[in-house]
């Protein structure tokens, strides 16, 4: 195991430690500043106020589960996910090969195409695999499909207070987990958006669609990827609402609700009608949703002896 210089955290090594943990950091109980209300908050989404959280330690992945992770899964279980039962999933129609026949589009948002046979083992339909993306976060899972393999890797999902504070990486009120600013000295952070959204995207990083896990630096408590590239679902139950009434000490969200928390933003938030690619942000779906941009991260609770 090794120390951060900040003295905050524990990474468990590839060549260390025990196995259930390995990838995952440590962080010690703490206090910290949750939400926002500046000028970037996205009205109705429940950002503010701004509250005082304190939280237990914990662990938490500092990579969302790749698809290599989750296919070891499925291999051990025989796990089915809940868009392969249904037969489809949601996808952006840019990742959609040319002449692809026209399917049923969300009103609301006509990029999101139903695609029959689109699953986490064909991300972009049934035509795509993953020969080149086993380190790419897996997608199309629902919270559900989250939760079995949390379960089984002997962990959980992370509550909402929990992934802030881990994202945030020790920076009080920053809007990213570096800092202010979206690109600082011109170097890109995050897998998002980059041109016109949503008919024109100028690749400066060579993704299109999900990037590597591991790809950009990590965060102050060494998570990667904690804003864009793919949504991440959170064990709470979502109201935006909530942070009005919430429990100052290890907040675990309503009682009950329609939809679970999402965090974190994706490969398709833009400036020009997203800015939900920032460490206050959230969004919502419900549990048995599945698209293109969602994946996760796994939590566990941390014990007398793992903390620094």
């Amino acid at each position: 195991m090794a120390r951060s210089s900040a003295g905050d955290m524990l990474l468990v090594a590839a060549d260390g430690g025990p196995s259930d943990r390995e990838g995952m950091v440590c962080l010690t109980a703490a206090t910290f500043l949750m939400g926002s209300q500046g000028r970037w908050t996205v009205p109705g989404d429940g950002e503010g106020p701004v509250h005082e959280v304190s939280l237990a330690p914990y662990w938490i992945d500092i990579c969302v589960v790749s698809n290599a992770d989750f296919g070891a899964f499925t291999a051990a279980t025989g796990y089915v996910t809940e868009a392969e039962r249904y037969g489809w999933s949601f996808v952006f129609a840019g990742l959609l090969p040319p002449g692809f026949p026209d399917t049923r589009a969300v009103a609301a948002t006509p990029w999101w195409r139903q695609v029959h046979g689109a699953c986490w083992r064909h991300p972009d339909g049934p035509g795509s695999d993953l020969a080149d993306r086993a380190d790419h976060p897996v997608v199309h899972v629902s919270f559900n499909d989250a939760s079995t393999y949390a379960a089984w890797a002997g962990k959980r999902l992370p509550t909402e207070a929990e992934w802030e504070y881990a994202a945030r990486g020790g920076l009080e009120q920053a809007t990213f987990p570096w800092g202010n600013d979206i690109e600082p000295g011109g170097e890109r952070r995050m897998n998002v958006w980059q041109g016109r959204f949503p008919d024109h995207h100028t690749r400066p990083d060579g993704w299109y669609g999900t990037a590597p896990v591991t790809a950009y630096p990590p965060g102050g408590h060494g998570l990667y990827n904690a804003c864009g590239n793919v949504w991440e679902w959170c064990a709470d139950w979502y109201a935006p609402t909530y942070y009005a009434r919430s429990p100052r000490e290890n907040p675990t969200g309503p009682a009950f609700g329609i939809a679970r928390v999402i965090r974190g933003g994706s490969y398709l938030c833009h400036a020009s009608y997203c800015r939900r690619y920032r460490v206050a942000a959230r969004s919502s779906s419900t549990p048995d949703s599945s698209t293109g941009h969602q994946g996760f991260r796994c939590a566990a609770d941390a014990g007398p002896f793992d903390a620094p």
